[in-house]
């Protein structure tokens, strides 16, 4: 199906219901959406020294590929594929490991941190060997503030996915934030992966949805940007010592910032609040199965509980709620689109106007 959002909101329609209803579509998406866009592959804490391993995975929907951070003798940090040349067994399984080179334990390939094979058991008779698809393929791999994105085959550099987020909070120590296990966890929604997307980009819900985040934001300045592969939302504190200080957050704002909520298309949300950082990933799992992967990382412990970074748990199990309501309703035989407000679904917009352009 070839999917359309006029790009006049005053006039346009969502994304027709097919697209969270179609099995086709959710498979294609894979490839179309996830593997051309930058995802984040989490921090790099585990690789900050050399001779270090990190194994990672890139998981969205129909895409499952085994990643590899490596970072060599001379401080260089690659991304490569974890995946064996010679058999296609998985190359590293423990969480972090130090090593001079990269061992398989099927058959003894070996292969120094560049990735390159150095090193075959039994094959002195193998014409042809070693050729260049006997090294480790190396992934697209880019870092920004101590935290690791990779693409299988971007449409364009990991600055033009980050950039516009990154400049709002520039002032940010974000390198020095602290990442709090005891605070991260995962949820699972059963709904299609892109209504809770949409359900991030506008904060027109809140007032209904969510009645303690409404009583600590000032909803009649809430504000957005939009950028061409990314968004930010600047919401505002009802009260000022709830907020970051003047001048933190960029674009002008000033005092009162409760919470500078940036998204990079298609999938991450990456959430500031004057405590610290949520790194949100939203990971497709079925058509009607999405797992949110939600990171903590803080930067003024004195802060947390406070504002609108304060009830997350809250206010996450009231977005399942309603994005769940809202996938039973998209599968109605009588709904097929709805208009936008113009004033306060300007993100949920430039969203579908994505998804129509990387489907084709």
């Amino acid at each position: 199906m070839d999917y359309a959002v006029d790009p006049d909101i005053t006039v346009a329609s969502t994304i027709d219901a097919a697209f969270y209803r179609d099995a086709s579509a959710f498979a294609l998406a894979g490839e179309r959406i996830f593997a051309r866009s930058w995802q984040w592959i989490g921090d790099l804490d585990q690789v900050a020294s050399p001779r270090s391993l990190s194994p990672r995975w890139l998981l969205s929907g129909s895409l499952d590929e085994p990643l590899l951070l490596a970072r060599d003798a001379g401080g260089a940090l690659r991304c490569l594929s974890n995946v064996c040349t010679h058999r296609g067994n998985i190359l590293v399984r423990e969480p972090r490991t130090e090593a001079a080179d990269i061992r398989c334990g099927y058959h003894s390939r070996r292969f120094d941190l560049s990735g390159r094979m150095t090193f075959m058991p039994e094959f002195a008779l193998a014409k042809n060997f070693p050729s260049p698809a006997d090294h480790l393929p190396t992934v697209p791999f880019g870092a920004w503030r101590n935290h690791g994105f990779a693409a299988l085959d971007p449409v364009a550099p990991l600055e033009g996915f980050l950039s516009d987020v990154a400049a709002r909070v520039a002032a940010l120590p974000i390198e020095r934030f602290r990442f709090d296990p005891s605070a991260s966890r995962d949820y699972v929604v059963q709904a299609h992966w892109a209504l809770y997307v949409e359900n991030y980009l506008e904060g027109f819900h809140i007032p209904f949805v969510h009645r303690r985040l409404n009583e600590a934001l000032d909803d009649a300045s809430y504000a957005d940007e939009l950028f061409r592969y990314s968004s930010v939302q600047i919401a505002y504190a009802k009260d000022e010592a709830q907020g970051f200080d003047p001048g933190t957050i960029g674009a002008g704002a000033q005092a009162r910032v409760a919470a500078c909520y940036g998204w990079i298309f298609p999938n991450l949300m990456l959430n500031f609040y004057p405590w610290g950082l949520s790194v949100n990933r939203v990971v497709p799992e079925a058509i009607d199965r999405t797992r949110i992967e939600f990171r903590s990382y803080v930067w003024d412990e004195a802060k947390r509980g406070r504002g609108a970074g304060g009830a997350l748990d809250e206010v996450e199990k009231e977005d399942e709620a309603i994005v769940e309501a809202v996938q039973r309703g998209v599968r109605s035989r009588f709904y097929r689109a709805g208009r936008y407000s113009p004033t306060r679904e300007r993100g949920t917009h430039l969203f579908h106007r994505l998804l129509c352009e990387f489907m084709r």
